[in-house]
C-alpha cells in the first residue's frame, strides 16, 4: 500500500509555470512507475507523464518540451515542473503509483486542480 499526496495546484495565467509535487508514505524506490494524469470535465483521465524506477521518462505529445517529470527517493516525491502553460492544461492533475507484482497495484493520489487563464 502507498498513500499519495498531490500539492502545487492552482490558479496560473497563460505562459506561466508551476510545479506540483507528489509525497509518497514509503520509499518510492520499489515502486515500478510513478506518473501524472490528468482530467478536464466531461473528459476521461489522460496520461500526462511517467517516470520509472529507473529513471525513464514519457510524455503525451501535448506536453513534450513543456513539462517534466522527476522523482526524488530520498524525499519519497515525484514533481511534475509545468512551464509554458496552455488554457487545455486546465485540469485536476493525479498523481499515480504503479507497482508490478503478480498483478499491477495502481494507487492513485486525490488529484489537484490546475487553472490556466487566458
Amino acid at each position: 500500500q502507498v498513500q499519495l499526496v498531490e500539492s502545487g495546484g492552482g490558479l496560473v495565467q497563460a505562459g506561466g509555470s508551476l510545479r506540483l509535487s507528489c509525497a509518497a508514505s514509503r520509499s518510492i524506490v520499489s515502486i515500478n512507475v510513478m506518473g501524472w494524469y490528468h482530467q478536464a470535465p466531461g473528459k476521461q483521465r489522460e496520461l500526462v507523464a511517467t517516470i520509472t524506477s529507473g529513471g525513464i521518462t514519457n510524455y503525451a505529445d501535448s506536453v513534450k518540451g513543456r513539462f517534466t517529470i522527476s522523482r526524488d527517493n530520498a524525499k519519497r516525491t515525484v514533481y511534475l515542473q509545468m512551464n509554458s502553460l496552455k488554457p487545455e492544461d486546465t485540469a485536476v492533475y493525479y498523481c499515480n503509483a504503479k507497482v508490478f507484482g503478480e498483478l499491477v497495484y495502481n494507487y492513485w493520489g486525490q488529484g489537484t486542480q490546475i487553472t490556466v487563464s487566458s
